[in-house]
């Protein structure tokens, strides 16, 4: 789409991803990935590669593949209490507060592959609103790439997929959202090789408006 020519998307309700969507906490997840690769011989840049939008387990399942699940939920145990005490340079995305202020009163939930102490963490650390509505990991029985989790979010705030526009920054939430049959604004520098429908650099270039008939209006600012 042309610079000039805002791209814009009309929704209902918003589905918003918190690891590199509203939080940046690449340093921390960076940190923890590259420890549990030197433990398991494998390449740090590779398993960085497969890490973000998907639950630790579902990571460990593509990279280990003939090990038993069992060990990977265990496995991710661990990588959780890592990540929850390591709040290291987490901080928010940038114009994340601004847009979590301009959603307030609007329809909206956080889904996220993240468990509820992680997300209560990150979001503190990062001064951000939680939203009341929440998928978090111990709400799905499958990780993003699978859209359980982002149907669930539409669910609990009672709007159609099709009236739902998801918000998101790695290839796993882009397809979950694809595949719950959503609209998908890309966040930040990984969502843009996805194709989601709209994409920003940030939460900055993103305005949000209401029409008196309850639907939101979001607009990509070059």
């Amino acid at each position: 789409m042309h610079a000039s020519t805002p791209a814009t998307l009309t929704a209902r309700a918003l589905l918003l991803d918190m690891d590199g969507t509203l939080v940046n906490s690449d340093s921390v997840v960076e940190r923890c990935w590259r420890r549990w690769a030197d433990r398991h011989g494998l390449d740090p840049d590779e398993v960085l590669k497969v890490v973000h939008g998907r639950q630790g387990y579902a990571t460990m399942a593509v990279l280990l593949p003939d090990r038993p699940m069992a060990e990977n939920h265990a496995d991710n145990r661990v990588m959780l209490a890592e990540e929850t005490a390591d709040l290291d340079g987490v901080v928010p995305v940038p114009g994340a507060p601004a847009f979590l202020a301009a959603i307030a009163d609007l329809p909206h939930a956080l889904v996220t592959s993240a468990d509820e102490a992680l997300t209560q963490a990150r979001m503190g650390a990062a001064a951000l609103p939680v939203p009341e509505t929440r998928v978090t990991a111990e709400s799905v029985g499958a990780s993003k790439p699978d859209p359980e989790g982002f149907l669930k979010g539409a669910a609990a705030l009672g709007f159609a997929p099709a009236d739902c526009v998801v918000f998101e920054d790695s290839e796993a939430g882009i397809r979950a959202g694809r595949a719950a049959g959503m609209r998908v604004v890309g966040v930040g520098p990984r969502a843009a090789a996805f194709a989601p429908d709209v994409h920003v650099a940030d939460l900055t270039r993103l305005r949000v408006e209401r029409a008196e008939d309850g639907s939101i209006t979001l607009t990509a600012l070059p």
